[in-house]
């Protein structure tokens, strides 16, 4: 392993850091692209050249780079179509459609030329990634520069890019350039395109496409030349005088570039308060997919309201989780369903007004989990997901019921209890790639990872759980954060210590279950015997309800924790007892009034605690004192 925080001056060109990062010897690289690319549109193929500036802000000196092909996927026996047609449970989006796919349907990058620094360098292609053997090792703090000519097809749309997908976009243009990989603490991380998450490496982009002057662009990035393309972007423009137009992109700190284009495309603005401004670039006549379901109007109608959701969500946002830094985001119509990226995305727009709002709001989520908190998506899949999901969830219920009513992750919980139950549940801490099923990839990213969020509220406190989200936010944005980042912030805030929580919920598949196993009443007190069932500890949260209408919390916190959580509940008295060493499976508490005072007892009344089984953890004093029937 490379040592992360050698002391090493950072030589990032226009990358902005916080001042308040947990070690001021952070590094990580940078990269500054430049490209031309001329787009065929009748035969979906581009010809693209490709100035790449690379600057080695590590303590090593690199004799090799690796770059994404992404395009090269999409051909027949690759390694994402042998995936999916073995997987036990493939992508319906997917299955054996690569397979199938005619010559003139594939995806490919093909590299004509590679030089470093002027001279022409020795390179390699294995599916979706060239190794490049370099002429000039790169030295620590030094820089290098990369020319390439490519030429590429666009695959027709199956997995996130393509052209003419299933709602007739054209093109959904992600990953869709060869990409330089990312180097870290931990080495080169070129690992092949099969379906899941990304990478990448933060720095500048200035893109000019040339296309059809009938098309219509949404990308990542400012247009650098409205005034020349109109189409939204001006008030007049001529089409007649131009069979091409020229769109000029540039963006700055972000680590990819995506860009969407229709004919038909609709383009419309919206204004956050104090914020970025909204771009929504859809098929305003577009054809419903389920014309069963929805109607044209429908959609439109969809379409039309969504950036007064939009608008609030990004001020939601910006104030539970830290401001959004850009100034700009786009939602672009098209991909197969929703997929985050630097300053926008790529959604279908086939669907209800909540369905069509709960994808964007998902969406620009990742703004902040991946966008700008960029973690290594394939091998930390759970911060990007689960924390998007655990957001989601409180954002949407704001958007929709101001935030009241049923526990707004129960749903995460539900899919996690499931995969429990079947048997199929997988470690959160596998690579995004290597799950063996796509539904223990789903649940423990998405689901799973919501749960870790929640449940650690509930160890550490709500209102504690929040400054760390802040703070993590702060802190890291701009950067590639770990697990182990986010658990440092959190037991910083917390004064606990936390490595057993990400030992036992992120690196195992060990589970929770307590259970209240007697009641025994003694000279006017009570004593309550809980039970660890399982294998998992944790500090249990005890809610005694007295008959005369009274409460009391009773805190059990772990011995390893080295601290207890504040009182979330102040208007209840809470008593804090001994803390539970966890080799110990039975724990006795002592309640100062005689069980027939007592109406109820319930381990963990706000249900934030996954246990898998709640059928143990309440007891119901007149039900519990009935004598037992022959």
């Amino acid at each position: 392993m490379k040592l992360r925080h050698l002391l090493l001056p950072l030589l990032f060109l226009g990358l902005t850091f916080s001042a308040d990062a947990q070690d001021e010897n952070y590094w990580q690289q940078e990269v500054e692209y430049e490209m031309d690319i001329d787009v065929d549109v009748e035969d979906h193929q581009f010809t693209g050249t490709q100035k790449l500036t690379y600057h080695n802000n590590s303590p090593d000196t690199l004799h090799r780079v690796f770059y994404h092909l992404y395009f090269n996927a999409f051909q027949p026996n690759s390694m994402m179509d042998v995936r999916s047609r073995t997987i036990e449970d493939p992508d319906s989006r997917v299955r054996d459609r690569i397979q199938k796919l005619p010559k003139d349907e594939i995806g490919y990058h093909h590299i004509n030329s590679l030089k470093q620094n002027g001279d022409a360098v020795s390179y390699s292609v294995e599916g979706t990634v060239m190794e490049v053997t370099l002429n000039e090792p790169i030295a620590p703090g030094e820089s290098t520069v990369f020319n390439m000519e490519f030429e590429s097809q666009v695959p027709r749309q199956i997995r996130r890019s393509g052209w003419m997908n299933k709602e007739g976009v054209e093109l959904s243009m992600s990953q869709w350039y060869p990409k330089i990989s990312e180097y870290d603490d931990n080495g080169w991380h070129p690992n092949p395109y099969i379906g899941r998450e990304f990478y990448g490496v933060f720095g500048s982009f200035d893109v000019e496409i040339s296309i059809d002057s009938s098309y219509v662009l949404g990308s990542t990035g400012h247009l650098q030349n409205p005034e020349e393309i109109g189409h939204g972007y001006a008030e007049e423009y001529d089409r007649a005088n131009s069979e091409k137009l020229t769109w000029h992109w540039k963006a700055d700190n972000v680590h990819d570039f995506m860009w969407g284009a229709d004919p038909d495309f609709t383009h419309t603005t919206a204004q956050v308060p104090n914020g970025p401004k909204l771009h929504f670039f859809y098929q305003k006549d577009t054809v419903a997919v389920n014309a069963d379901r929805y109607s044209q109007e429908q959609l439109r109608q969809n379409w039309e309201q969504l950036p007064e959701y939009a608008v609030k969500a990004f001020q939601y946002m910006s104030s539970h989780y830290g401001k959004y830094p850009y100034d700009k985001y786009s939602f672009i119509q098209g991909g197969d369903g929703g997929m985050e990226y630097p300053m926008g995305t790529l959604i279908t727009g086939n669907r209800s007004l909540g369905s069509l709002v709960g994808v964007s709001v998902h969406e620009l989520i990742h703004s902040w989990y991946q966008g700008v908190l960029a973690n290594n998506e394939s091998r930390y899949p759970w911060i990007d997901e689960g924390f998007t999901t655990y957001a989601s969830a409180l954002t949407m219920a704001h958007l929709f019921n101001d935030g009241k009513g049923k526990n707004v992750h129960e749903r995460s919980y539900q899919s996690y209890y499931n995969i429990i139950e079947d048997g199929k549940q997988e470690a959160m801490d596998t690579h995004a790639d290597h799950f063996h099923t796509n539904r223990g990839y789903g649940t423990a990213s998405y689901s799973t990872g919501a749960v870790f969020l929640n449940q650690l509220r509930y160890i550490i406190g709500g209102e504690t759980f929040d400054r760390g989200m802040k703070r993590f936010f702060k802190e890291w944005k701009f950067k590639h954060p770990n697990g182990r980042d986010f658990l440092q912030v959190m037991e910083e805030e917390s004064n606990m210590v936390l490595d057993w929580y990400y030992q036992y919920f992120i690196e195992s598949t060990k589970h929770i279950d307590y259970g209240i196993t007697s009641m025994l009443g003694v000279d006017g007190s009570t004593y309550v015997t809980l039970k660890r069932e399982d294998l998992m500890p944790m500090p249990i949260d005890l809610m005694v309800t007295y008959k005369d209408g009274s409460k009391e919390q009773i805190y059990i916190p772990m011995r390893i924790m080295r601290n207890t959580k504040p009182n979330e509940n102040p208007d209840i008295p809470r008593t804090i007892k001994k803390d539970w060493p966890w080799v110990n499976p039975t724990y006795t508490v002592e309640i100062s009034r005689s069980p027939k005072e007592i109406k109820r007892v319930e381990i963990d009344p706000t249900k934030r605690l996954a246990d898998i089984n709640r059928d143990n953890n309440v007891i119901e004093m007149d039900e519990y004192m009935k004598p037992a029937k022959n």
